[in-house]
């Protein structure tokens, strides 16, 4: 995982006193709301009981989508919803399908196949609705930048309802109505919905003023949880009141498919969390879009026979097995392209393709380069005919912008600030990559990945209470994450594989305080700390019962060095890899950057009594503390230059092996300090 700079929460005193008092919540707790946005009593209530429904006609166009959409029922016209193959899109279609069939409309669905077809309206599915005698097709989770199919569309006769919550470009398209929270002139605070949480508020104002609300989310928020689940938005407001309801709802649901889903995935008759949704639920919907034919995942959801429902249910898990197979391939081709080419990782912007790479995963794929590297990264696939992409980002650098700025070069596009789609010719893939990192370079200095702490915490003040009290702001979410706790300066005792050695469990002490905690998903051979070592810990607390009793469950999230200073490490590398890509620097930028005799010789020393060094920035930084860490990746590309050593870098992993050498080396008469040197540019005077 990448290295992150920490951070840890600030709290009000006063107003976590007063949320405490005026709710009755325990201190802890209300200090979590405080420190998540709640500025008083009534909103720290409202996280934790779930916020009211929104009018629906809050939303511009709501009215006219309406209007278009009733006379379409009252007049028997063939509608036909118009979704997508993600569990958002999926559980969108599926609501608003079954509420319009329920209401006597002439209705059908469409899913666009992810590889013949891509994300959102394509004019050959158009034409093919046009065929089937379609009058009215209604977009769920797509339809905002279709402007050329939206008019084929009108040339064909059919009318265009667009709901969507993805951004739009500056021209919208000629629909009879469009109904997206990220319109320039939508002031109806809806921005958090996804597409699911969009057909819900659809839905809600077809009943009309005098439907029950309550009565309306009882039988979708089944759906809309893992629609709102899995498209990663914000668990606040309206959201946490479908999630909240959602998660009572779905493990008594009565549609046969999910009961189905639910039993395969080993869900069956358990109380539900946002993460078992996240975990083990979104991913087999969504494997239906990545893998074969994404409009069984919607037969699955309105299936109503049971038979049906678990044939269906059983080839979405074997869809989602081949997922994570071929996930792993490309994830490993990825990373082995990044050691061939290293010169790829000085980049900004990571841009890595593959020939035939499955359209279906590389998203995913380019998460978990981003989770690796933590930077914003694209993940291309390309064959004889065109190039398709995916990307995700970090906080803090908008992906979507970024893609846009290079629109000239891409047949079609689109996303949001964490996540884009994209399709391009092949020949413009290294213009691509040169261009979006020209465009990161103008914006200045790159964003960091961040941890947020919700609080230090010493080992001996740990308790139950304090999960118990975590546990009134579920569910956990997007800006609302499962609190996080440091426990710093704490000294690793004990390592010892479990689970086959596919874990491991840590014993650390403080102050005479012995703490066991759990590192999952780690090996000993990938473990990059010994006993003895000092450590600060970001963990998870956890309620756990065993034989009857509850105890206390410390899980280890995240790990450093104690002290060390992510912040300047990474900082360092930024401008170490700046230098590198031969980019103009400053004089100040060249003085921390330039090394002394001194300093030389005296890290050269240490890398000889350790013989080597193999591991992550925080300990190779450590050799020589008072030096900056970009200085002294400039020595050790120095040592490289003159042959005494052999230097390896994967990210922040660093592997250095000392060479054999004979007679007085001139370090200081390198190429690389020269191109340094020449990489300054004065000043211009005004």
């Amino acid at each position: 995982m990448a290295l992150k700079k920490w951070e840890v929460a600030s709290y009000d005193r006063q107003a976590v006193r007063e949320i405490a008092q005026q709710t009755g919540l325990p201190a802890a707790a209300a200090a979590l709301l405080q420190s998540r946005g709640c500025k008083t009593a009534q909103e720290a209530a409202e996280m934790v009981s779930g916020a009211p429904l929104r009018d629906p006609f809050l939303l511009k166009d709501m009215d006219r989508a309406v209007q278009r959409i009733n006379r379409a029922v009252e007049n028997f016209e063939k509608i036909a919803v118009y979704g997508d193959y993600d569990a958002d899109g999926v559980t969108a279609t599926s609501i608003l399908y079954s509420y319009l069939e329920s209401s006597g409309a002439d209705v059908s669905f469409y899913i666009p196949e992810r590889e013949g077809e891509g994300y959102g309206l394509n004019l050959t599915a158009v034409e093919t609705l046009h065929t089937r005698q379609v009058e009215l097709i209604v977009t769920v989770d797509n339809g905002i930048s279709s402007l050329a199919e939206i008019q084929r569309a009108n040339e064909l006769g059919m009318d265009v309802v667009v709901t969507d919550h993805h951004q739009p470009r500056p021209q919208l398209p000629a629909a009879v109505a469009i109904v997206d929270p990220y319109r320039e002139d939508d002031h109806s605070g809806c921005r958090g919905l996804c597409g699911a949480g969009l057909a819900f508020k659809l839905v809600q104002a077809l009943e009309g003023p005098e439907a029950d609300p309550g009565f309306l989310l009882e039988m979708y928020a089944d759906l809309l949880t893992i629609g709102t689940v899995g498209d990663v938005v914000p668990l606040v407001g309206e959201n946490r009141t479908f999630v909240r309801k959602g998660l009572q709802v779905l493990p008594q649901t009565d549609r046969p498919g999910l009961r189905a889903l639910l039993e395969k995935a080993g869900l069956q008759g358990r109380a539900l969390t946002s993460e078992n949704v996240a975990f083990g639920i979104v991913p087999r919907i969504n494997a239906t879009g990545r893998i074969g034919s994404p409009e069984r995942a919607v037969r699955l959801l309105l299936s109503e026979d049971p038979e049906e429902a678990a044939s269906l249910a059983a080839d979405i898990c074997d869809d989602n097995d081949y997922r994570r197979q071929l996930e792993t391939e490309i994830y490993e081709n990825a990373l082995q392209q990044l050691r061939q080419e290293p010169d790829r990782l000085l980049d900004r912007v990571l841009v890595v393709e593959g020939r035939d790479w499955h359209h279906g995963v590389i998203g995913i794929v380019a998460s978990r380069i981003t989770e690796t590297f933590g930077k914003p990264c694209i993940v291309l696939s390309t064959n004889a005919q065109e190039t398709k992409g995916s990307g995700r980002s970090i906080e803090g650098f908008s992906l979507f912008l970024a893609v846009s700025a290079c629109a000239d070069l891409m047949t079609k596009f689109g996303g949001h600030p964490m996540a884009a789609g994209l399709t391009m010719p092949p020949e413009n893939v290294p213009e691509f990559r040169r261009r979006i990192n020209a465009y990161a370079a103008k914006l200045g200095e790159m964003p960091v990945p961040v941890l947020r702490l919700d609080g230090v915490l010493k080992p001996a003040r740990l308790s139950l209470d304090l999960p118990r009290a975590a546990e009134l702001l579920q569910p956990f979410g997007a800006e609302n994450p499962r609190p996080l706790y440091g426990l710093f300066g704490v000294t690793l005792q004990e390592i010892q594989p479990v689970g086959g050695g596919k874990h491991l469990r840590l014993v650390c002490s403080s102050a005479g305080v012995r703490l066991r905690c759990m590192k999952f998903g780690m090996t000993l051979e990938a473990f990059p700390y010994h006993p003895g070592d000092v450590l600060d810990l970001a963990v998870e607390l956890e309620v756990n019962e065993y034989n009857g009793k509850e105890q206390l469950s410390v899980i280890v999230r995240d790990m450093k060095a104690a002290g060390s200073n992510a912040e300047a490490l990474l900082a360092g590398q930024a401008l170490f890899q700046k230098a590198m890509r031969g980019e103009s620097l400053t004089a100040e930028e060249l003085h921390t950057l330039l090394p002394d005799r001194v300093g030389c010789a005296g890290l050269y020393r240490t890398l000889r009594a350790c013989g080597g060094y193999s591991g992550g920035a925080e300990k190779l930084a450590a050799m020589d503390s008072a030096m900056p860490f970009a200085r002294l990746l400039v020595c050790l590309e120095l040592f490289c230059e003159h042959g005494l050593i052999q230097l390896e870098q994967f990210g922040m992993q660093y592997k250095v092996t000392l060479c054999a050498t004979s007679g007085k080396v001139s370090l200081f008469e390198s190429a690389f300090l020269q191109q340094l040197k020449a990489q300054v540019h004065p000043v211009p005077k005004l």
